[in-house]
């Protein structure tokens, strides 16, 4: 099973017209379009799942870099997702806002 990452594509493309570019190149396990958790709204990037390794590898050779809806895609092996934590490092604190505070001598 190949996971592919596509990116660059237009905002107003769906999950059935990601499927649909996938098709001809062979069986497709699932495509999911990224969406902004806020608006719904595309972010312009997916990812396709194939199982058959071979017929991955003929996709992503043919559609990186092909235009779609005016954009060139960007199609390539996705990489294994990192465990994100959702605080930041340091306590998840952003810092005292103060501190950036330009201030005056003392004088």
């Amino acid at each position: 099973m190949k996971k592919i990452y596509v990116g660059n594509f237009s905002f107003k493309m769906t999950e059935p017209e990601l499927r649909a570019l996938f098709e001809p190149f062979g069986s497709i396990e699932s495509a999911s379009v990224a969406t902004d958790r806020d608006t719904g709204r595309s972010r312009g990037f997916g990812f396709v799942s194939m199982p058959n390794d071979e017929e991955a590898e003929k996709a992503m050779a043919a559609l990186n870099g092909k235009e779609s809806d005016g954009r060139a895609l960007t199609v390539n092996e996705a990489k294994p997702q990192t465990q994100r934590s959702g605080f930041r490092e340091g306590g998840g604190r952003r810092g005292d806002r103060n501190t950036h505070q330009r201030r005056e001598p003392r004088w």
